[in-house]
């Protein structure tokens, strides 16, 4: 398994419901740019790894990149040619309930140019819009 957490209260939650914005995790907390969710949208363990890998490769060594999102909510899948009823399947795997505004990732210690190329393959990745964010100049 890919992000997950170390241990739960409950193992099945409910679906919920993804309305509204994000204003906590809205802004930029440590790096100079980051890439910020457009749409509401649940973001899997999977795709969070892709994504990460995909700005490593690209970074090439230099600069830290930040992860803003954690998968904390299990997804639960019946078997295949499974009857209606019988309960809630198992567990099949995690995702972080992405809002829109959300940012996902930062980086900092780069130049702009190289860190908006970054962001840009890192979204290819992403299932939902994003946009790419930086530091609004204190004057």
């Amino acid at each position: 398994m890919g992000l997950m957490p170390k241990r739960v209260k409950f193992r099945k939650m409910q679906k919920g419901k993804m309305r509204g914005t994000a204003f906590r995790g809205s802004s930029l907390s440590f790096g100079e740019f980051g890439v910020k969710a457009l749409e509401n949208a649940w973001f899997s363990d999977r795709q969070i790894e892709a994504a990460r890998v995909a700005l490593m490769r690209n970074l090439k060594g230099g600069g830290k990149v930040w992860l803003r999102v954690f998968p904390d909510k299990p997804i639960t899948k019946k078997p295949a040619e499974t009857r209606m009823g019988k309960g809630k399947g198992d567990p099949s795997h995690w995702v972080a309930v992405v809002k829109n505004g959300k940012v996902l990732f930062e980086m900092g210690g780069v130049p702009m140019e190289i860190a908006r190329e970054c962001m840009r393959i890192a979204a290819h990745k992403i299932p939902f819009r994003t946009k790419f964010v930086t530091r609004a100049l204190h004057i």
